[in-house]
């Protein structure tokens, strides 16, 4: 599964546990906080991110940026695992 498969399958998990209803179909210009998730979905996101792909950049970052879109959010784990990558 590429990066984008895995957060897109960590978005349904979080909005199924957290009882959240996801927009359909989330694209890569879906704002995020448009998505259905709320704060504490968001927050339970990372967190599952983190365990999967084993990278958190929102901590990583020296100066923090906050993605508006589903497609923002995505390059963001993609720069960092493969700058994860890249580092071992």
């Amino acid at each position: 599964m590429n990066t984008e498969q895995i957060i897109r399958e960590a978005m349904y998990q979080v909005a199924e546990i957290s009882d959240c209803q996801l927009m359909e179909p989330i694209r890569e210009d879906t704002v995020l906080l448009q998505s259905g998730l709320d704060s504490l979905g968001f927050a339970m996101l990372v967190a599952q991110l983190e365990e999967d792909l084993g990278i958190d950049p929102f901590t990583e970052m020296a100066i923090p940026v906050y993605p508006n879109t589903f497609g923002e959010f995505v390059r963001i784990y993609q720069q960092y695992a493969e700058q994860s990558q890249d580092g071992q």
